[in-house]
């Protein structure tokens, strides 16, 4: 519950003479190794503070809600970055996204509220996680969908993702990398479904949203699922896979490339249900 979730009650706001200005952002995650600058690897991060830099003629990062993994995308990143600049706020979408690469674009930009953090204001993080069929990938599906030799029954899916909505403890899911001192997360949404593709060929979207995630979570959960349904384990097996807590009994890990951050959102009445339908 969000009386638990362990956030700073201080952390950095802009300085004297400072504005801090909020952007909303979407990446081919293809071109990047993740969001965090490391090192000499090319990452969103990296690419968005030196474009920053050079605009300011300052040394100017851009701070992001999230990480998110190489090969992973965003159709909806937040970052936040402080300026002294008189540049009109709204102003930074055009100016930015005539010096990105075109693997990255601001979708807006704005004074961000008084008070805000991207990632210490976030309360929740929605993402999908997208599959085809192996023989009905299409040449630009390439590193943007996740190929599987076969798709199971939806219905068995969907069976599987109603035992992960709630509070649970997500060992199972967890990758051995997870730092966290605590498994437990907040799950408001998982649920499958079918989409269309940009040409109208069916798609197998697994959508969920929660408060935090543990390293590779949302993808051993999809990977997982899908191994699962193939083989026919019932609701109830599954359900003993998350109850067990235990990291062997994940089946599979899903690659980057089908995983998308789809939203991130500072509305705390947006899913304030879940609040009020588990909460202690």
């Amino acid at each position: 519950m969000r009386s638990d979730w362990k956030r700073p009650s201080v952390y950095s706001l802009p300085g004297e003479g400072e504005k801090r200005i909020m952007l909303r952002i979407s990446y081919d995650g293809s071109a990047f190794h993740g969001w965090q600058a490391q090192g000499n690897a090319v990452s969103v991060q990296s690419v968005i503070s030196e474009v920053l830099s050079g605009i300011a003629g300052r040394e100017t990062i851009a701070y992001g809600s999230g990480r998110t993994d190489a090969g992973v995308h965003a159709l909806c990143q937040v970052c936040h970055f402080d300026t002294v600049s008189d540049i009109a706020p709204e102003l930074y979408r055009t100016i930015l996204n005539t010096k990105l690469p075109k693997t990255v674009r601001v979708l807006s930009s704005a004074l961000a509220p008084e008070g805000f953090h991207a990632r210490f204001s976030t309360m929740s993080r929605e993402y999908w996680y997208l599959i085809k069929e192996a023989a009905a990938m299409l040449p630009w599906d390439h590193m943007h969908v996740s190929p599987f030799r076969r798709l199971p029954d939806i219905d068995m899916l969907s069976a599987y993702a109603e035992t992960l909505q709630g509070t649970h403890d997500f060992t199972t899911f967890a990758s051995a990398r997870d730092q966290s001192e605590s498994k437990i997360r907040d799950i408001y949404v998982s649920e499958w479904d079918v989409i269309p593709d940009s040409f109208g060929s069916p798609v197998l979207r697994y959508r969920t949203a929660g408060n935090a995630f543990l390293y590779h979570q949302v993808r051993s959960m999809a990977g997982t699922m899908m191994e699962a349904a193939l083989a026919g384990e019932s609701a109830e097996a599954f359900r003993t896979r998350l109850s067990r807590k235990d990291r062997s009994l994940a089946l599979r890990t899903a690659p980057p490339d089908g995983l998308y951050l789809a939203d991130v959102s500072y509305d705390p009445e947006k899913y304030q249900w879940f609040e009020e339908e588990y909460g202690r």
